[in-house]
């Protein structure tokens, strides 16, 4: 009898915010993310100077716990969820946690883009949806062994997702998504008239 083994697994976590933790009100958080936007002239210019389509708080804020209740509460649901995926991922923490080193917001209007891009110098990565209009993208998630199969034939349609170059994954308003840090991922264009917005963050260790 053939032995087959899955080896070298990728993890990637999909969960409803309320499954740890308190619930996080959507409508206080989509209104915070729209008030910082508009306040935030420093992420304004940074998206401009960059070519970032919409708008992140990436590179100016690194407060949003302090600024707002409702992303002080949103972190402490967060850490509960990054806990609960190190625990899944066997990770040996030597007695030190996981903690946030940063949190932002994206706002990807019609036409927007993210790249393909990883997360250096982070051990998890995720990302909590506010917003998400009908046809706007999700998110992409590549194969990190793919650059050393350069022979390999494409995979057949109906591949199961564990053996594709690539997965999609679709998730709704209030569903936080977590990988490791090192998962090369993107948005592919966001094809709805209305914004796609979402808060992204890294735990880092030690």
């Amino acid at each position: 009898m053939s032995d087959i083994k899955s080896l070298f697994v990728t993890r990637l976590y999909h969960a409803a915010l309320t499954e740890h933790g308190t619930p996080v009100d959507q409508a206080e958080l989509e209104a915070s993310c729209w008030s910082i936007a508009e306040d935030d002239e420093a992420g304004q210019q940074w998206c401009e100077d960059n070519g970032y389509p919409g708008y992140t708080s990436y590179a100016s804020l690194t407060d949003l716990g302090w600024r707002f209740p409702v992303f002080e509460a949103l972190i402490k649901v967060l850490d509960a969820h990054v806990a609960a995926f190190a625990k899944e991922l066997a990770f040996d923490l030597d007695g030190k946690e996981l903690k946030l080193e940063d949190i932002w917001i994206n706002i990807l209007p019609e036409g927007g883009i993210h790249t393909s891009h990883i997360h250096p110098h982070s051990v998890i990565s995720g990302t909590t949806y506010v917003a998400l209009p009908d046809g706007s993208a999700s998110i992409k998630y590549e194969d990190p062994r793919l650059p050393m199969m350069m022979a390999a034939p494409g995979r057949t349609k109906d591949a199961p997702d564990d053996l594709r170059a690539f997965f999609y994954a679709k998730p709704a308003v209030g569903d936080v998504l977590l990988w490791e840090s090192w998962l090369r991922h993107e948005v592919p264009m966001n094809m709805a008239e209305d914004d796609r917005i979402s808060v992204s963050f890294n735990y880092s260790w030690g």
